[in-house]
């Protein structure tokens, strides 16, 4: 279950270095998330409920584009 899962955001501190492979999963945990945030923040529009996930959005997309990052710069060697 998707929803099961914590973040590598706000879940246990990932390890620094992950192998190409080992980031596909995080990856697409993201990929997931992000919508559902998108959907939800839609859902509850309203003062410190937009702000709080406006912040949620902004910092899964920032930990999508570093990993995916690194799996692409892993990719290269």
């Amino acid at each position: 279950n998707i929803n099961s899962f914590r973040s590598p955001i706000r879940g246990p501190l990932m390890p620094p270095e992950l192998s190409a492979s080992e980031l596909t999963d995080p990856i697409a945990i993201l990929r997931c998330n992000i919508p559902q945030l998108v959907e939800q923040a839609a859902a509850s529009a309203g003062g410190a409920n937009e702000e709080r996930s406006s912040d949620r959005i902004a910092e899964q997309s920032a930990e999508l584009e570093k990993l995916t990052k690194q799996r692409d710069e892993l990719a290269k060697k």
